[in-house]
């Protein structure tokens, strides 16, 4: 299985943000640079997570990565709620 490259990575992330903001109901404050940024570090954060579970994020196919990416932006964008609750407080 090849590794994805950096455009893989973005699209993927940019896709896996986009459709975690719709789920999250963040979809309206988003643009697409948020979404794509969302989705990598997502997939950063879902693949972080993943690894400390002892599953192998490095053989993992497209769909595979698609929700790590997936998983971890909903994480981040429930997280960042939570903060911005806080905060507004």
């Amino acid at each position: 299985m090849l590794p994805l490259s950096v455009l893989g990575w973005v699209l993927i992330g940019g896709f896996a943000g986009w459709i975690a903001a719709k789920v999250m109901k963040r979809g309206d404050s988003m643009g697409l640079l948020l979404n794509i940024v969302v989705g990598v570090i997502g997939g950063l954060l879902g693949g972080f997570l993943l690894s400390l579970i002892g599953v192998n994020v490095d053989d993992g196919t497209w769909v595979f990565s698609f929700l790590t990416c997936f998983g971890g932006a909903c994480l981040l964008l429930w997280l960042m709620n939570v903060v911005n609750a806080r905060q507004n407080r």
